[in-house]
């Protein structure tokens, strides 16, 4: 179950980097990563379908896989991606506790989490 999660994990990274920088590789490169990852068609699927050797097919998803991960290394939009969303995932988490506070009458502690709301508003602006 463990490796099945991993897995999963791992197919989402190839998916979400596919997203930023797909547009950069060629015609091919995108049709062939699309039906392997996006559409999850075997290896052999894919090269009965275009008419091309398995190696072929494996070869161009690697190569793809690998073209992805330099430009994310080089550019890091991934990264600053997740990372701003894990601010607002933040942020959604304090303003619930205010309006929790604010249902309940109490107003002690608001001043403390508007102020860390802002810290990472601030951060992601940072980021921008």
């Amino acid at each position: 179950m463990l490796n099945r999660g991993i897995v999963m994990e791992d197919t989402l990274r190839k998916n979400l980097i596919y997203d930023f920088y797909g547009p950069l590789l060629t015609e091919r490169q995108r049709d062939i990563y699309q039906m392997y990852y996006a559409q999850d068609m075997s290896l052999g699927e894919i090269a009965e379908q275009l008419e091309i050797s398995r190696q072929a097919v494996y070869d161009m998803i690697k190569r793809s896989a690998a073209i992805l991960e330099d430009y994310e290394s080089k550019l890091g939009l991934l990264s600053k991606f997740q990372r701003q969303q894990a601010y607002l995932d933040q942020i959604e988490e304090h303003l619930d506790r205010l309006q929790k506070q604010a249902a309940a009458g109490r107003s002690d502690g608001q001043l403390e989490i508007m102020g860390e709301i802002q810290q990472l508003i601030n951060k992601i602006r940072a980021e921008a």
